[in-house]
């Protein structure tokens, strides 16, 4: 059945533009000038936040905050060898896949700190990419509420993922 999915609704798209009479591919080239504009709108955001993730790393100081926040992350029901990745979730992608990698050879496939990390890398996002990049297309300046609030619900997901590895 999904193997035959994407090309319905392809062809339903098609389908219905031609019976809609839009002209498909005039909104195609419309689409692809506006996704090279956003790109260079959005590119010193996505600099900045690279750069800020790569210090962060390259500092030590991820190591050494993961360190301070693996007592209370353990009263929480989170493995303490999750620290790490609870804080480089919301900034990299690639770099919580890269960690995830070596706590799933470092634990094995089957122990409960790497399905808490499966967990946690697969159902969470990159909030300081994310936010970078929607908020510099709606020209967003003022972060007040949204990042705190992205945080927040990110972390207690992160605590319910946990649980629920626990109890399965």
């Amino acid at each position: 059945m999904s193997l035959y999915l994407l090309p319905a609704i392809l062809v339903f798209t098609l389908v219905y533009a031609l019976f809609k009479r839009v002209k498909i591919y005039d909104c195609f080239l419309d689409g692809a000038k506006e996704s090279v504009s956003l790109s260079l709108t959005i590119f010193p955001y996505i600099a900045a936040i690279f750069v800020c993730i790569e210090l962060f790393r390259a500092s030590g100081l991820a190591a050494k905050v993961s360190d301070v926040l693996a007592v209370p992350l353990g009263y929480l029901g989170i493995p303490s060898e999750l620290a790490e990745l609870i804080l480089l979730v919301p900034l990299s992608g690639n770099g919580a896949i890269a960690l995830l990698e070596k706590i799933i050879s470092d634990y094995g496939v089957d122990s409960y700190i790497a399905r808490c990390a499966a967990t946690i890398a697969g159902a969470s996002e990159t909030i300081f990419y994310i936010s970078a990049v929607y908020f510099s297309k709606c020209k967003v300046k003022n972060l007040r509420y949204a990042i705190p609030v992205a945080l927040f619900s990110s972390f207690f997901g992160m605590v319910i993922a946990c649980a629920l590895c626990r109890v399965m």
